[in-house]
């Protein structure tokens, strides 16, 4: 049988009474053993080892043998802990939560004896779940009077947690300036303006020598959250709420706003510009025609050569009889077909005079004028387009008509709108297209509005390689043909997924493909 090792711990809160012959801690020890001994059946053996807290409180965990036991039980040298009442162990529930975690990691179990209190039986566990049931909901509690009482101070316009913001000193829960790093802030706000850079900034400020409160250089996660922080406008910050603070602020707003609307523009143009070396124009904004949301991926072949595109979830996520009747489209077609229908839109001056009617006649023809030489930008179109969703027929583009028309008075005046939205107005445009797989494994699909295109070049290429490849093998090809090497490429143009030969002679390849990609192509 196997042996099951058995430790005992004894605490009592005060020391009166410890120097006696046989005292508490004595006592509890005693009816342990007894437990022990009843359960040898089981195999229950007692450690040598005592663990005997004498004069500690079970308000906390600091406590030298009960550290000490913790200790052997992670070393995995005890599997019972026995226990004469629950309280000895922990008076208070969140930490008897904590000692249980440990317990369960290490597959200790504890034993309770005078409360019928044993995880090794089912009954146990259950009164276990019940306990820690009641920890989890004072842990929560707790954490909701922490969270009101921080919200209340924040919605009063305090400055309650944490170390004050570089350019300030705090003081019973207002911000004061500190003016002996203030200048630094006002700096970091006015270059920026200048240099619309971050990275630029940072250089600046290295080679000005000026540093932070520390004396160390900024970084640009520091650059970032300075220039985004409300709290130099006089505003104070909570769960994105913003309330007014009871401090001053030190960068004037009109500043701070040409600030946001700088980083806003280079942050979407970073991320989703097209050409940039890492482009997601429709992150988040385009579905397969079965709800699936459509996220940016790329692939490269051989050559190096980059090929971007957007893929169902329900494939990434191993749910392929999930996905859409199009669950992979590349990226540059789908995203220069919204541009380019955007463009469109904004150009019906009929159907945005619609759109904009409301305004004063001279603010009408101001846009309208504005709108003929405009051509949307990543953040224009981001900003109104609302959802894109792939059918095998069809594309669909949805327009926010609130944001629409407020990007466009943004655009047209250069102003920073707080741009709001109430989603009632979608601006439903459906477009019948032809999508056809025309790459490589079937990767890539092209976009076409229903138009066939020959492509001459591309047909007569494939159809020199099927024709030398016949010479070939007859054995009528001339020496010349054979160490040709342009003749060699034409040959391998017959080893193309049948798929790309088929879209090149029916019309509906992709009307960028070259010859020199074709040779890429080829399955050799």
């Amino acid at each position: 049988m196997k042996k099951i090792r058995c430790a005992i711990y004894t605490r009592k809160s005060s020391e009166e009474g410890l120097e006696q012959d046989f005292n508490s801690l004595d006592a509890q020890r005693e009816a342990c053993e007894a437990y022990i001994k009843s359960q040898i059946h089981e195999g229950w053996v007692l450690v040598e080892k005592q663990y005997n807290d004498g004069g500690f409180s079970g308000g906390n965990l600091e406590r030298p043998a009960f550290q000490e036991l913790l200790s052997d039980i992670e070393n995995d040298e005890i599997d019972i802990v026995v226990v004469y009442k629950v309280d000895r162990l922990t008076r208070s529930l969140m930490d008897f939560s904590k000692i249980i975690d440990i317990f369960d990691k290490h597959e200790t179990s504890f034993v309770s004896i005078t409360q019928q209190f044993n995880t090794t039986t089912s009954m146990g566990r259950l009164t276990l779940n019940i306990l820690l049931s009641f920890a989890q909901f004072e842990r929560e509690v707790t954490g909701e009077r922490i969270r009101d009482k921080f919200a209340a101070s924040r919605k009063k316009g305090m400055f309650m947690h944490g170390i004050a913001t570089i350019g300030y000193i705090k003081k019973d829960g207002i911000l004061y300036e500190d003016k002996e790093h203030s200048y630094k802030i006002k700096t970091i706000f006015k270059k920026y303006i200048e240099f619309k850079s971050v990275a630029k900034l940072q250089n600046y400020l290295n080679e000005s020598q000026i540093y932070t409160r520390t004396g160390k250089s900024f970084r640009k996660g520091n650059l970032h959250r300075i220039l985004r922080n409300k709290v130099y406008i006089g505003k104070i910050e909570h769960k994105n709420e913003v309330y007014e603070g009871l401090h001053d602020g030190i960068i004037d707003e009109k500043i701070f706003n040409k600030v946001q609307k700088i980083m806003d523009e280079n942050s979407v143009k970073a991320k989703n510009s097209i050409g940039s070396k890492h482009v997601s124009l429709l992150a988040g904004k385009i579905f397969d025609d079965k709800g699936n949301i459509m996220s940016p991926s790329h692939s490269r072949n051989r050559h190096g050569a980059c090929y971007r595109y957007y893929i169902s979830q329900a494939i990434i996520q191993n749910r392929a009889h999930e996905a859409g009747t199009i669950s992979k489209i590349p990226a540059g077609e789908i995203e220069q077909f919204v541009c380019e229908n955007i463009k469109e839109l904004i150009l019906n001056k009929e159907q945005i005079q619609n759109y904009i009617k409301d305004k004063p006649i001279k603010k009408q023809n101001n846009i309208l004028n504005f709108l003929e030489l405009y051509t949307p930008d990543v953040v224009f179109i981001r900003t109104v387009l609302n959802k894109t969703t792939i059918y095998q027929d069809k594309i669909r583009i949805l327009i926010d008509r609130d944001l629409l028309v407020q990007a466009i008075e943004a655009v047209t005046y250069g102003e920073l709108l707080n741009f709001k939205s109430t989603g009632d107005y979608l601006l439903d445009f459906s477009y019948d297209v032809k999508i056809s797989s025309a790459n490589q494994k079937g990767t890539k699909i092209v976009i076409g509005h229903n138009k066939v295109e020959y492509n001459l070049t591309l047909i007569q290429a494939i159809t020199k390689g099927f024709y030398y490849f016949k010479l070939l093998q007859k054995g009528k090809m001339t020496k010349e043909q054979k160490s040709s090497s342009h003749i060699k490429r034409l040959m391998k143009l017959r080893l193309l997924p049948p798929e790309i030969i088929e879209a090149i002679l029916n019309g509906t390849q992709d009307r960028t493909l070259t010859i020199k990609e074709l040779y890429t192509m080829a399955v050799v």
